[in-house]
């Protein structure tokens, strides 16, 4: 009877020993449920410091000056007179037509104004002499129309004189000549081709590229913000803009611009200004078509230079960063910026001169936290230096 009890026994003590053994299996290791300490984070303190307030625009370079060639007269052109590709001077000769009927209008208007120059003494004389037997010899009609032959016959001088230098410039003309000193465009035409006045075609082009055009284009909203800032004294803009190019292939362009002029109208279909400047471009490295970067100093600003590392953006757009606070907690912050320097954001409200802001120890922050400031640098590539140790370290 005893031994049948023993098994049954056993089964109604076994879950009293569970349960007896339960608070001490979920009994919290020691200091597992103490509050844990500040969270160590890396800071800066920021002061405000004047920076160069920069624009970073695309633009296209524009020939200082562009010819297009054309013939002033008609006819067959017999000579190329140039090679393309070179370089010519204002003046030089480009194209020759054939000059054979032009000649021939030469010497025909000179025959035309010997003729008007030999008329012209006979009947000079002939109202002379009229006008001196007038009242004895000649009647008053007499003298009236030989005064009229006789200034119908300088009016056939003058006629033909301007006869005469019109066919000379049109025998000048056959010769086709450079207007501007640059580089000669490739012919469109060839020898024996006919070419016809003020036609529509060129027959070439030179372009002038030493010095240089470049168009930048910056936002009018832009350029807005710009003259704001300029209005309320927050950037002071420097006598002379500093201009300095960029190529497609990284390069910089040696030499900075002088700007010519803005233009007064914004385009429509990209809402931007052009701003043209010149350049000196004696290598010819810059042509026209090509498309650049300009970056231009417009000025000085007072700002807090910001690591871009440390700031957030919002899907609305706003700039904020965490802070610790006097208190030594975490407080997060929004941020006006005006633009950015290497890498940095050049912050014109929000900060306070010395203040710690956090660049290191980001993760899991929360707004009210303790926080352990520990100082850092952080270099010029961004790259933070004395990173403080991990929290709990």
């Amino acid at each position: 009877m005893i031994a049948s009890l023993a098994p049954a026994r056993m089964a109604l003590a076994l879950p009293l020993l569970l349960c007896l053994a339960l608070p001490v299996a979920g009994q919290a290791p020691p200091g597992a449920g103490a509050p844990q300490g500040p969270v160590k984070v890396g800071v800066i303190a920021l002061q405000p410091q004047e920076v160069k307030r920069r624009s970073i625009l695309p633009g296209r370079a524009v020939a200082y000056q562009d010819a297009a060639i054309r013939p002033r007269v008609t006819g067959l052109v017999t000579e190329i007179l140039y090679t393309p590709g070179q370089q010519i001077e204002a003046g030089s000769p480009m194209f020759r037509i054939d000059s054979a009927t032009y000649e021939a209008a030469v010497v025909t208007a000179r025959a035309t104004l010997a003729q008007a120059q030999a008329a012209l003494p006979v009947a000079e004389s002939a109202a002379a002499r009229a006008k001196t037997l007038e009242g004895s010899g000649s009647t008053r009609a007499t003298v009236e129309s030989t005064e009229a032959e006789a200034a119908s016959a300088r009016a056939q001088v003058q006629s033909a004189e301007a006869a005469l230098k019109l066919a000379e410039q049109d025998l000048a003309w056959t010769t086709i000549t450079s207007p501007i000193s640059g580089i000669a465009g490739f012919p469109t035409v060839s020898v024996g081709d006919l070419v016809t006045q003020s036609q529509a075609d060129a027959l070439a082009t030179v372009t002038r590229l030493d010095p240089i055009y470049v168009d930048l284009y910056e936002p009018a909203a832009r350029l807005l913000s710009i003259q704001d800032q300029i209005e309320k004294g927050q950037l002071r803009p420097d006598e002379k803009l500093d201009v300095t190019l960029t190529l497609e292939n990284g390069t910089t362009h040696n030499g900075g611009g002088t700007l010519v002029a803005p233009s007064v109208t914004v385009s429509t279909t990209t809402g931007t200004q052009d701003i043209r400047f010149r350049f000196d471009n004696p290598d010819r490295r810059l042509l026209p078509g090509m498309f650049l970067r300009g970056e231009v100093v417009v000025g000085r600003i007072t700002a807090y230079r910001l690591p871009q590392r440390a700031a957030t953006i919002g899907r609305n757009g706003e700039l904020t960063v965490w802070v610790v606070t006097p208190e030594g907690k975490a407080a997060k912050k929004t941020l006006t910026a005006i633009g950015s320097e290497e890498n940095d954001w050049l912050i014109a409200e929000g900060l306070t001169p010395g203040e710690a802001v956090i660049i290191d120890g980001l993760t899991g922050l929360r707004e009210g936290a303790e926080l352990t400031p520990v100082p850092v640098t952080i270099d010029a590539a961004g790259v933070v230096r004395d990173t403080a140790p991990a929290a709990g370290n």
